[in-house]
């Protein structure tokens, strides 16, 4: 029992070693380029494997020139930022309802399954009779990507909330139904700050998403001037296709962000992962 034990540990091992050479070898590739100069660029292994000459910025200032970076990352951070907000308010609540709904009424589970199957709607079906809805209605701008994440994202985000709701009992709800407390307050004051690692497993969800979407940007705004980061890296890669570095200098630049969010919600995440899985 003990040798097949230790022969299990191994593989696991090596599998996870294997892993995490796949998952960061592009990464250092991506950083290794993004420092070179085009000069160094080679097409033998040893020379893309090799450190840059000369560790320089100037990359990443050309790609903020290119990309204009600061006014990208502003539309960016916008639209993320609002639909991250309104998706914990607005589809928690949805959640909630659900949820608590599906104990007492079987009308509750129809429309559980109803949202959850819009999963399995690809954007391409959707993609021209929603530009053409967009622009009829005044929305083919950031307002308007807002509001499709928000719909996109709704069948993820209930399904998420849904499920978490069965980790906290119905009896705190119940005792304050009998303090005299609303549906409403009770909400707010006991359900939904225990939520909280869920909402943060759908911050990051939906962060990402919206974060990394190209193709909904760019079939609602374009013409308006407005570009997002990826949106900015696709005509720069348009115009600048040879020019690796500066390509994978504002893959980076782009990345950081995310990145730095994703850590400080990561205990967070997975709290909401284990608790969900455990008891879901």
């Amino acid at each position: 029992m003990m040798k097949e034990t230790q022969k299990t540990n191994w593989i696991l091992t090596i599998i996870l070693i294997i892993g995490t050479i796949t998952v960061f070898f592009p990464l250092y590739m991506a950083i290794i380029i993004a420092f070179k100069q085009p000069s160094e660029m080679t097409n033998d292994v040893a020379g893309a494997l090799a450190f840059p000459s000369r560790w320089s910025l100037e990359n990443f200032r050309q790609a903020m020139e290119v990309t204009d970076f600061w006014r990208s990352l502003g539309n960016s951070l916008l639209i993320t930022l609002t639909t991250i907000v309104l998706a914990i308010l607005i589809h928690s609540i949805a959640g909630y309802v659900i949820g608590r709904g599906m104990i007492n009424k079987k009308s509750f589970r129809f429309i559980y399954l109803y949202i959850v199957s819009g999963m399995f709607v690809p954007f391409s079906i959707l993609m021209m009779p929603l530009v053409k809805q967009t622009a009829q209605m005044g929305l083919g701008n950031r307002i308007g990507v807002i509001l499709l994440y928000l719909v996109f994202y709704m069948p993820m985000n209930v399904m998420l909330y849904t499920g978490y709701l069965k980790n906290i009992p119905v009896a705190l709800e119940e005792a304050s139904d009998i303090d005299g407390a609303s549906t409403w307050k009770t909400y707010w004051k006991i359900v939904f700050p225990m939520m909280k690692p869920m909402h943060a497993t759908v911050a990051i969800l939906t962060a990402l998403g919206t974060w990394n979407d190209v193709m909904t940007p760019l079939v609602i705004m374009s013409g308006t001037g407005h570009n997002t980061l990826p949106l900015a890296q696709l005509n720069f890669q348009s115009q600048f296709g040879t020019n690796y570095n500066l390509a994978f200098a504002s893959y980076i630049l782009a990345l950081l962000p995310i990145l730095v969010f994703y850590m400080i919600c990561q205990k967070q995440i997975l709290n909401g992962v284990a608790n969900g899985a455990v008891k879901g």
